[in-house]
């Protein structure tokens, strides 16, 4: 942190300026054309509430290419969309042993994307940057290990600039 604000000072950059338009819509554009999504139906949550996958159970396989390939994708979008962390999160723990509930819970987060395109990371030019800090947890979360998700998030203004998500090892 030392360094970054020594940089800011040396260049004098103290002004945040606006970012480019479209820049990360077009990203999402291929994202969707890519898994046929571009003409799917928007939905208001990146996953199905208390929806619990499970590497066991009755469901028909899929390539396991396809799902590595749209979760990677998902974790890419993740670094300017803190809220799709969670379900990113999640669906990541399944990439060796993927199948067809997977990928339609995957896909479901690009619809939520999808409807959502103008969401992102801003930082605005303001008097009042408080700092505040969020926490949150999951207990016995995961269907097959019992396991606990944990996570926070922290906010500079009105932008939250780091935040975790993390099963309990």
């Amino acid at each position: 942190m030392v360094d970054e604000i020594a940089m800011i000072e040396k260049n004098q950059t103290w002004e945040l300026v606006k970012r480019p338009a479209n820049r990360k819509k077009t990203f999402v554009a291929k994202i969707l054309s890519k898994f046929s999504m571009k003409n799917c139906k928007p939905t208001s949550t990146p996953m199905v509430v208390r929806m619990k996958l499970s590497s066991q159970g009755d469901y028909e396989q899929v390539d396991e290419s396809v799902y590595m390939s749209l979760v990677g994708c998902l974790l890419y979008l993740t670094a300017a969309r803190p809220n799709i962390m969670f379900a990113v999160s999640v669906l990541s723990r399944f990439m060796h042993c993927c199948n067809k509930q997977h990928l339609q819970a995957a896909k479901r987060v690009l619809r939520y994307i999808k409807g959502t395109l103008s969401y992102g990371l801003q930082f605005s030019k303001t008097e009042d940057l408080k700092l505040i800090g969020y926490t949150d947890s999951y207990w016995a979360g995961s269907k097959n290990d019992m396991k606990s998700t944990s996570g926070y998030a922290f906010t500079l203004g009105s932008t939250m600039f780091c935040w975790s998500s993390k099963k309990q090892s």
